[in-house]
């Protein structure tokens, strides 16, 4: 059985001289595109799974989570349940079922996912219910990539997170926190799915009315988690809301300028570059990209423009 840090891949850091002449930033791409499942998710899924006591996992994910919670589960010999959207992509459907878990697929406009785990707690009473981001489990696996950042050859002016839940941005906060002081931490949101800004310019947590129909899937998120409020309303000094345009946009100068295959949400920090350049520009800048599981369908749909 191998501990968190045996079991990651270490993140993949790249300089493109010509994003970065593009963009007139000096730029680092931290991607997560190469970790295990395809996405920063591994390392909190591995950690949850890694350190509870029950051989059942069950969870509600759009898809990262939970391919990364199923393989996970996979590798340390344990069950699991995923409640999906079905309107998830496809790829991220599948390698939850290719992992050997449970994909439960619903219709969000008729049952929340939140309702459909918690019936599936009640038929399996000795699992374990997994946050795709409200667990310290998760906010301590995810610290790992912070800790990278952190370590790495570069002094950083910003770091630019995506923010759905606020898992990832959370756990690099809490890492960056007294390793990291100069580097300044900017979550990047979409702007129709913008409860973590909102909540924090009136500094309490503002939930969504439904789960918001962004391309960036992985931030359909109601509300940011409690643990996590607490920890970003300290340590992240602002977020940047951004455009559905900024985000396809941001996703095509990855594959041009980059060579780099992202998803929508994964492209949500170098979006918050072309939202809100003039803060940006001239400066140190580390954008995380969070994962690359996106539908070939849709990747080659937005690349057509």
């Amino acid at each position: 059985m191998q501990t968190l840090l045996e079991a990651i891949r270490p993140t993949t850091f790249i300089r493109s001289e010509k994003l970065s002449g593009y963009l007139g930033i000096d730029l680092t791409i931290a991607t997560e595109t190469f970790q295990h499942t395809g996405s920063f998710k591994f390392r909190a899924a591995y950690n949850v799974a890694l350190n509870v006591e029950n051989e059942h996992l069950i969870a509600a994910s759009s898809g990262n989570f939970g391919q990364a919670l199923a393989y996970s589960a996979k590798l340390l010999g344990k069950k699991c349940h995923v409640v999906m959207p079905e309107t998830s992509a496809k790829v991220k459907v599948d390698a939850v079922s290719n992992y050997g878990a449970v994909a439960d697929l619903i219709d969000v406009n008729s049952i929340g996912r939140e309702e459909r785990v918690a019936q599936l707690m009640e038929e399996f009473p000795d699992a374990y219910q997994a946050s795709a981001y409200d667990d310290p489990l998760v906010i301590d696996g995810n610290s790992t990539l912070g800790d990278e950042i952190a370590d790495y050859k570069e002094d950083f002016d910003f770091v630019v997170v995506p923010v759905g839940g606020a898992g990832l941005i959370s756990g690099i906060s809490k890492a960056l926190c007294g390793k990291d002081d100069r580097a300044k931490l900017i979550g990047a949101e979409p702007l129709i799915a913008n409860d973590a800004a909102r909540s924090l310019r009136l500094g309490k947590i503002v939930r969504n009315e439904q789960e918001p129909q962004t391309i960036a899937d992985g931030a359909r998120t109601v509300s940011v988690g409690n643990y996590n409020w607490e920890i970003i309303r300290e340590g992240v000094q602002a977020i940047v809301e951004v455009s559905e345009a900024n985000i396809k946009q941001a996703l095509c100068l990855y594959f041009q300028l980059a060579n780099l295959k992202v998803e929508p949400t994964g492209a949500l920090s170098l979006a918050a570059m072309l939202e809100n350049h003039d803060s940006f520009g001239g400066k140190k800048v580390c954008v995380v990209v969070s994962g690359g599981n996106v539908d070939p369908a849709i990747f080659v749909q937005i690349l057509a423009g």
